[in-house]
């Protein structure tokens, strides 16, 4: 059988020549005022969205650019300080190690000779290094990675050993004092000492890392009662550790405005007619075994059909493992069918499909042995995942609303609901839930907001907080910040 060709997400190219440049009216002025909050000295505590990144990397752009940090600048009108990072002092961050050495972030790259466009490393990065400024004076307690267990735990900024599965080196480079110190107690210390106002958006994590790994390892999903407990304590410590300290909390989008989950279409297998004829060779006894099952009620017509593997010339769906269909192993017959439309798969399935594996060393991924676990959602782990954010939502609900006086519900889920649905937008330039510039609201990751996005999110708070505390805190133009570089 021929190679299968590497398949990549193809977009128009006349979606990607808009410029990067934008030149729309400043939004209207107002006198900035503070209303009934106090702002002189905001922390942010958070994950890799608060720390800024992007592009599956922490770097100084980006950093630079998260709405934590746009949030602190707009403080300043109404009387904040300062709002200081651990500066990551790095253009391109760490993205991956490659064969030479740490890769940098993800750009858009255009493929020589097939002119197909795709996430890859911009080249040479920068493993993160020890933050050398003043922990006693930052603000920004954003984590990438991090979930509500790490943020309680000293574990978390070391010792970095392999049986220390808590340990984090974004954590552990600005740590206040790593392997004692923990998230939380580092920012409720930056709060006793003269914080007025924070920011909450921690509990992604604890659901993310479990659908990014195709929902392959039920270890890694933070439990219910875990999660209630964790927050509680969180939140309570921050609470505590200033008494007239007001703060928002943000909940979580859900897993459907995620490009990382729907870049690689589940009809991403191309096939000659003779490649998809060898293939339906390969497949002619696990169709015919079907088939038997059928005639002994083993299963019905309906899911005999729904299993059967048959290829064609064109764009196929590709073979998958799939832990729900009934148990035919007795007769020899795994759980695999072909990628339906409502699969979603994970980002790196689009380096994957159609290579061999370890365990398939003359094989290829989708075609002669079925994509593994952790690069598919199916339906019932996708109700899963959705109902999981629901859970975590209200008790996020829940904790705001029993503390309401002095914390605020930032509903940021429904905010990018807007967004799915055409709903946001500046200056007549709107934004989506893509990675294609200049209007898609993810960076290349697929899975963290861009410079642009974090602008509308910006906004969106500051209207929120506007309205609670009766403030008039202007807002920024989301044009003026940068979104996907062009591709190159």
């Amino acid at each position: 059988m021929k190679t299968v060709r590497k398949t990549k997400y193809i977009f128009l190219l006349a979606l990607l020549l808009g410029a990067c440049q934008y030149e729309f009216p400043e939004l209207p002025n107002t006198e900035p005022d503070a209303g009934g909050a106090d702002f002189s000295k905001y922390i942010a505590v958070g994950n890799s969205i608060t720390a800024g990144l992007m592009d599956g990397a922490l770097y100084n752009r980006s950093q630079q650019n998260s709405f934590a940090v746009i949030l602190g600048e707009q403080f300043k009108l109404v009387g904040g300080a300062d709002f200081n990072v651990p500066n990551i002092n790095s253009e391109y961050g760490f993205f991956t190690m490659g064969p030479n050495g740490p890769l940098g972030r993800l750009v858009l790259t255009i493929a020589p000779g097939t002119g197909s466009i795709g996430p890859a490393p911009i080249g040479p990065g920068d493993l993160p290094s020890a933050y050398s400024g003043d922990m006693t004076a930052l603000n920004n307690f954003g984590v990438p990675g991090i979930t509500i267990g790490q943020a309680l735990t000293p574990l978390t900024g070391g010792p970095n050993s392999e049986s220390n599965l808590a340990f984090s080196p974004m954590y552990a480079r600005f740590a206040s004092n790593p392997g004692t110190s923990t998230l939380i107690g580092d920012a409720a210390a930056a709060l006793a000492n003269g914080g007025t106002f924070f920011s909450f958006w921690l509990g992604g994590n604890d659901v993310l890392g479990y659908a990014i790994e195709g929902a392959s390892d039920p270890s890694i999903l933070t439990s219910d009662s875990d999660f209630q407990a964790r927050l509680t304590a969180a939140l309570g410590t921050l609470l505590n550790a200033n008494p007239t300290t007001n703060g928002i909390i943000m909940n979580l989008p859900t897993l459907n405005i995620l490009p990382y989950f729907n870049l690689v279409p589940y009809n991403a297998l191309p096939l000659s007619q003779s490649d998809a004829d060898q293939a339906n060779q390969g497949y002619a006894l696990y169709n015919g075994g079907l088939a038997q099952a059928a005639g002994l009620g083993l299963i019905s017509e309906d899911e005999r059909q729904y299993r059967t593997i048959s290829f064609t010339a064109g764009q196929n769906a590709f073979v998958i493992e799939d832990e729900s269909l009934t148990d035919l192993s007795a007769l020899g017959l795994p759980s695999i069918r072909q990628s339906k439309p409502e699969d979603k798969t994970t980002l790196p399935l689009s380096q994957a499909l159609g290579q061999p594996s370890a365990a398939h060393p003359n094989g290829q991924r989708g075609v002669s042995f079925p994509v593994e676990d952790s690069f598919i959602l199916i339906p019932n782990e996708q109700e899963e995942i959705n109902a999981k954010i629901q859970s975590f939502n209200a008790m996020i609900t829940a904790a705001a609303n029993s503390n309401a006086e002095r914390i605020l519900l930032i509903d940021i889920a429904a905010f990018f609901e807007q967004i799915r649905n055409g709903e946001v937008s500046e200056g007549g330039v709107g934004l989506n839930i893509s990675i294609t510039p200049p209007n898609g609201a993810f960076s290349v990751d697929g899975i963290h907001p861009n410079g642009r996005a974090h602008a509308f999110i910006s906004n969106f708070i500051i209207e929120k907080i506007n309205s609670k505390w009766q403030a008039t805190i202007p807002k920024v133009n989301p044009n003026a910040y940068v979104g996907n570089d062009l591709p190159r």
